[in-house]
Parts: structure tokens; sequence; C-alpha cells
């Protein structure tokens, strides 16, 4: 066979092999940005007492989950030991950069200040945050609200995860700041449904 034939061919098989590892790169993507938005979509739909039943680990996963719906970008789930109080990180779509926390404790309980100092000694020096988010299942004790005010933290206790969690979108309580637990009405409620005087 002559040596131009045989290049033309290896060309040809080249372009053929390109061809298919590139389609096969598109289709992949494709099925991952849709199970993504599959996930992102099931995360929007759990009630709080499905919340409550994650593990840990599949609260940050939720919450991650959340974030994607929202449009944010990069979006990690860093949690564990030695996560250094970055449980999910990610990009806003505005391109600010948003470290998370995650706490996943019974309704009844309260976050304690030292989680909260915990936090905050991370969130902004070790992990460069634009935006730090503390989410919990719980509400927030009044010194760790307090520090979360003063230190420009989103405090996103149990209420406004629900209300992120039926669709408002994480941009929308990023200027809430998490300040106050509802009204009288709402705090004597929960003491009734909790037991919590």
């Amino acid at each position: 066979m002559r040596p131009h034939l045989l290049a033309v061919a290896a060309a040809g098989v080249a372009g053929a092999l390109l061809w298919w590892l590139r389609r096969t790169d598109r289709l992949h993507r494709s099925g991952e940005r849709r199970r993504r938005e599959a996930e992102a979509v099931r995360a929007g739909q759990l009630s709080l007492a499905e919340v409550d039943a994650l593990s840990w680990q599949e609260f940050e996963r939720y919450v991650a989950g959340l974030c994607r719906r929202d449009g944010c970008r990069d979006v990690v789930v860093t949690g564990g030991s030695g996560d250094l109080g970055a449980d999910v990180t990610a990009t806003l779509p505005d391109g600010r950069r948003l470290v998370i926390q995650c706490k996943h404790y019974a309704p009844h309980r309260y976050v304690p200040s030292g989680d909260m100092q915990k936090f905050l000694g991370t969130a902004w020096l070790h992990h460069r945050a634009d935006v730090a988010v503390f989410t919990a299942t719980c509400p927030f004790g009044k010194a760790a609200l307090a520090l979360a005010a003063e230190h420009r933290i989103v405090a996103v206790h149990r209420d406004l995860l629900g209300l992120w969690n039926t669709g408002t979108p994480l941009t929308a309580l990023l200027g809430l700041g998490g300040a106050g637990q509802g009204g009288a009405a709402h705090r004597r409620r929960w003491r009734e449904t909790y037991g919590r005087g």
C-alpha cells in the first residue's frame, strides 16, 4: 500500500476517533447536567420533616442541591473532618464566593454561639468568602444570632431554610441576614410545638 494512502486512512481514523470522543463527552456532560438538575429539583421538594430525617452528610448535599437550583456554579461539598467550617463552597450567579456552614441539629435545639464563633473564625480569612452563610435545621441562640449580625454572616435558621426549600432563591435570603426568628406569635407556636420555654 502507498504511504500517502496510509496517511489518509490514519487521518480518517483519527478524525473518526476525535468525533466519537467529543460526542461521548457531550453526552456525558448533558447526562451529568440532567442528573444535577434532577437532584436540584428533588432538593426543592423535601419537607422539613424529610430534611430532619437526613444524615448530616445528606443535609450538606441537600444544601448544595439548593445552591445549584438557584444558579450557583462550582458547587462543592467539602464537609467532614478538617473542613475548617466550610461544608459547601460555590460561586453565586453574580460571581461572589459563597461559603456555607451546615448544622443538622434536632429542631428543638439552638445553634450555640460557639458554633458561630468557629465559623466566623474561618469564613472570611481562611476561605476568603465574599458571602458567608450559616444554615441550620433549628433556630440560632441569641448570642449566635448577634454574632452573625455583627459580622455579616447570613444566618439561615429553620424558618428561612423552609423558605429556601420551597423555592425562595438564596439571593433573596441574603438580604435578610437571618435577623430575627419571626414575631412573638411565631416564637410562641415554635415553643408549643417543640416544648421549649
